[in-house]
């Protein structure tokens, strides 16, 4: 099994020159079963935030990781009683503002094919909100799992909503040339282009290049390094905080108790490994919330030190309407 994963790792390296959208493993992931749509509520001082699935894709750590051999990914996945394949949540997230409905990411639409991803919609609509409603989209960086269900079928899903996005991604995804340029995967520019230059041509998209409050109470900070335009959102309310942290983690397991660990999906993978390094210190010395749309849904939850790594520390389930 593992030197058929080998082979399909340097057989999709050598075809796109990086690493697909997502690497399947080459066989069926027997312990995964359909779950359906999936929210999750909680609060932030006086904001309501949702944490929607998209669903779950399976990820060949084999295949994805660089700074970790085959065993130590193992030992590390074993340690959290889990085994290569792994599966990965793909989470967004909605902010109730008073005068705004807020979408944090947009999964992955359809572009991942039937079954893998594609929730959101269904998502949205158990946690009582429909895609007309959303009046601003913040998109942490655009890769297929984040921006590409903001079109179906080439038609933009969310009509009245303006797309935030740092401005670094926009130039560099919107620009085909770039792939060629920096060796990345061509598949992303092609989807970028299917995904956001629709909302680019409706006159729809509010770019960003330094720290900006996109809607009221929520700030935004470039970290570039996964892509040139990876964003943070931070959202504030009556002295409480929680930051959408986008990809600086792909692997709960294996990079918070090695934070050098880096990922084909990063365009500068020096960079990555630095924006979650300090991203990681920061968040542990300052107990801050966060949500991470590739943990384990709802993906909310704390970091702490251990030792020289850190760990994850899951949100408190809370499901009652008494006081």
């Amino acid at each position: 099994m593992r030197s058929t994963h080998l082979m399909l790792a340097v057989a999709l390296l050598s075809l796109y020159g990086t690493a697909p959208a997502f690497a399947a493993p080459d066989g069926p992931t027997p312990h995964v079963v359909v779950q359906g749509a999936d929210f999750y509520r909680f609060r932030v001082g006086a904001v309501t935030v949702t944490a929607l699935s998209d669903g779950t894709v399976p990820q060949d750590l084999h295949a994805l990781l660089i700074g970790a051999t085959p065993a130590k990914t193992d030992s590390l996945l074993a340690a959290s009683f889990l085994r290569n394949p792994i599966e990965a949540s793909i989470n967004a997230f909605v902010i109730a503002l008073p005068n705004r409905l807020v979408l944090v990411d947009t999964g992955s639409g359809d572009l991942f094919g039937p079954g893998n991803g594609g929730k959101l919609l269904a998502s949205l609509a158990g946690a009582g909100y429909r895609p007309e409603q959303i009046t601003d989209i913040l998109i942490t960086h655009v890769h297929t799992d984040h921006s590409g269900g903001l079109v179906h079928a080439g038609k933009i899903v969310f009509r009245n909503a303006t797309v935030h996005v740092g401005k670094p991604d926009v130039d560099f995804f919107l620009d085909p040339a770039n792939a060629a340029r920096s060796g990345y995967n061509r598949k992303y520019f092609d989807e970028a282009i299917k995904t956001l230059k629709p909302y680019v041509d409706a006159g729809k998209v509010a770019a960003f290049s330094t720290t900006a409050e996109v809607v009221p109470g929520v700030t935004a900070t470039l970290h570039p390094g996964h892509t040139p335009g990876s964003a943070f959102y931070t959202l504030t309310s009556q002295g409480e905080r929680v930051t959408f942290i986008g990809d600086i983690i792909h692997v709960a397991s294996v990079q918070f108790p090695d934070p050098s660990v880096t990922i084909v999906y990063d365009v500068n993978p020096k960079a990555a490994e630095t924006a979650r390094e300090r991203a990681f210190a920061e968040f542990a010395s300052d107990r801050e919330l966060v949500a991470a749309p590739h943990l384990p849904f709802p993906g909310v939850g704390h970091i702490r030190r251990a030792g020289k790594g850190y760990q994850w520390a899951p949100v408190e389930y809370g499901n009652r309407e008494g006081e």
